[in-house]
Parts: structure tokens; C-alpha cells; sequence
């Protein structure tokens, strides 16, 4: 199953949500938007800096992670991005994958 790094900004609405709820509230809410598009929370962690959250997520697939990505950020309350993630083991299949390619100039 996929995994993504997803990096997540509240909003001032937003915050006031996890000042409500506290971190575990809002950690349940994750894995249940997770749960609804086949997908789980792996880690999730609070951090200061330019993003608030930190977590790692399993998604069947990059639909369901778009969908999943697109209900939250409607919301307003949160500002996110996702990036897939790739084990050492896909690395190694795309190292010996062929690949025809041209440099400009060539």
C-alpha cells in the first residue's frame, strides 16, 4: 500500500478546532477520514515551525488519497500537502527499470 508523508498548516480556525479537542481528539478524526477511503495513520506528530502536523499515512491509492486530501482542505481549517513515499526496495526496482532517454543537445 502507498505511503505518504503528509505535512499539515492549521488555519486560526483550525487551531481553535485542536485547542477543543487536544491532540488526541484531532488524531482520531485523521484515522477516521483515513478509514473511510481504505487508508491508515501510521505516526502522527505535532511540531512547531512552519507546519503544525507531521504524519504518515497508507492509502490504497493516489485517487483515494486526492479525495481524501480534497474533503479536508475544504474545510478551510487546514492547509496540506501529501508526498509519496518510496522504500529502498522501489528505489532498487527503478534502478534496474530500462529507460530510454535523450539529453538536449545529444
Amino acid at each position: 500500500m502507498p505511503k505518504y508523508l503528509v505535512q499539515a498548516s492549521y488555519t486560526a480556525q483550525g487551531t481553535e478546532g485542536l485547542l477543543a479537542e487536544g491532540g488526541t481528539g484531532r488524531r482520531e478524526a485523521v484515522e477516521q477520514v483515513l478509514r473511510s477511503c481504505g487508508g491508515s495513520l501510521e505516526w502522527m506528530y505535532f511540531a512547531f515551525g512552519e507546519d503544525d502536523l507531521y504524519c504518515v499515512v497508507n492509502m490504497p491509492d493516489a485517487v483515494s488519497m486526492a479525495a481524501t486530501s480534497m474533503k479536508v482542505r475544504a474545510t478551510g481549517a487546514v492547509r496540506s500537502r501529501a508526498v509519496l513515499l518510496l522504500s529502498p526496495e522501489d528505489i532498487d526496482a527503478a534502478a534496474r527499470k530500462p529507460v530510454e532517454f535523450r539529453a538536449p543537445g545529444a
